[in-house]
């Protein structure tokens, strides 16, 4: 969307977080020739993708991976130039000290078939996954959206699916992408990430996941960006920040959950999901490929895959770097790292005391717990106030795909609000 005249090109345009929501905002205000300002609150971009380097190893801010069919992922990312590291399409899934492996049914239909009769699932199930993955390919990202919302263990258990791979497959792996136990999340978050899957590839970038958003970072050439401008408060065209600066602001673009600092829709969002990740080293993986790890049932650990299998660049020291993901737990870190270390060694035949432990990550906010997801909204729909708009995945649903639409669709706004309305 081009701006006409210059009217409007000197004002003030704030965008509160660097996330994607705000980095893609930010890129998109620039191509339609505004220069913007953004405060973040912490020291880098990203939000909740980042990227951490310790004693030798990458660390993600939680286990994340980018799907390389996301639209836009593809609109915003060159996925050649991020060197992306892929894994293998299936699960491991763990039993106590057995192990069975899961195929993808159209991608490895022949090795899918020699195991229907696994523990994992009947060979009937193996069919409805490969008939649900041609119906959802036939459907709209926006068709999938506009259809009923059921629970996702309601909908797999409507489609037929048997108890035993929606306990051993559907459970373990979804709850890790949902970051909820029992599957209440949408089924249409189910079927988008499912047919995603289907089209795409889960992959990482070759030097974690915080190369993402540094890579919509180099795209900017007009954009300010204060880091440790932590905003306290929003109040109209006003911005509080938390070391006592006041800075006013022609529009406003509000890329963090804004009940954090606009006091007026305290209590109106649902609590986020929130998730544990540990990272542990070992002499070697037992998995052996870059593929995920699967543990049904009530333990603690819900999934867990080796990075330097995926992408080597993860691990310079030569150790395997094995992330766990947590979903909850009340333990303290010592009594938690103590008690995976277990569950690990239940599985894997390795000693606990040979996975020495590297860093814990407890993210509160991890994804946006939502009713009635989306794939998009009109622009009408992100403005909040007057010259106040909104951006974050919490406004569609919880995806690295939804974040960036809504950057795009909050500058969007705030480009159409200076087009003249005559």
């Amino acid at each position: 969307m081009e701006k006409t005249g210059t009217q409007g090109m000197e004002d003030r345009i704030y965008i509160i977080g660097a996330g994607l929501a705000g980095l893609v905002a930010a890129l998109e205000l620039e191509r339609a020739g505004f220069s913007p300002c953004i405060l973040e609150a912490s020291d880098s971009v990203g939000g909740r993708i980042k990227t951490d380097k310790l004693d030798g190893f990458l660390l993600d801010h939680g286990f994340q991976v980018l799907n390389t069919a996301y639209p836009e992922a593809q609109r915003y990312l060159d996925l050649n130039a991020l060197n992306l590291r892929t894994f293998t399409p299936g699960a491991v899934i763990f039993e106590g000290e057995d192990f069975y492996l899961l195929s993808d049914p159209a991608r490895s239909p022949l090795r899918a078939l020699a195991m229907a009769f696994s523990k994992v699932g009947t060979l009937g199930d193996k069919l409805k996954i490969l008939k649900l993955t041609r119906s959802l390919k036939n459907l709209s990202n926006e068709e999938i959206f506009a259809k009923p919302s059921l629970p996702t263990h309601q909908y797999l258990k409507d489609y037929g699916f048997s108890d035993l791979i929606i306990s051993n497959f559907f459970k373990p792996f979804f709850r890790g992408i949902f970051l909820e136990k029992y599957l209440n999340t949408s089924s249409r978050i189910f079927e988008f990430v499912f047919k995603m899957f289907a089209m795409g590839h889960a992959a990482v970038p070759e030097r974690g996941m915080g190369e993402i958003p540094a890579m919509i970072r180099r795209q900017l050439g007009k954009t300010q960006i204060y880091f440790n401008s932590k905003v306290a408060q929003v109040e109209g065209k006003t911005i509080h920040l938390e070391n006592g600066e006041v800075i006013e602001g022609d529009r406003i673009i509000v890329a963090v959950q804004p009940d954090l600092v606009m006091k007026q829709l305290q209590g109106q969002f649902s609590s986020p999901q929130s998730v544990i990740n540990l990272y542990f080293s070992l002499q070697n993986s037992f998995l052996g490929k870059p593929i995920i790890g699967l543990l049904p049932g009530d333990g603690l650990v819900n999934n867990l895959v080796f990075m330097d299998d995926v992408s080597k660049t993860y691990s310079e020291n030569g150790r395997a770097l094995l992330s766990v993901t947590v979903l909850e737990s009340s333990l303290g870190e010592k009594e938690l790292i103590e008690a995976v270390k277990k569950e690990l060694e239940e599985i894997s035949g390795v000693h606990s005391k040979y996975f020495q432990f590297v860093k814990s990550y407890y993210i509160q906010h991890a994804l946006p717990f939502l009713e009635d997801p989306k794939y998009s909204i009109p622009m009408t729909e992100c403005k909040i106030a007057d010259h106040v708009y909104l951006a974050g995945d919490y406004l569609l649903h919880g995806s690295i795909n939804a974040a960036m639409t809504s950057g795009r669709i909050a500058a969007e706004a705030v480009i159409h609000s200076y087009m003249p309305t005559h």
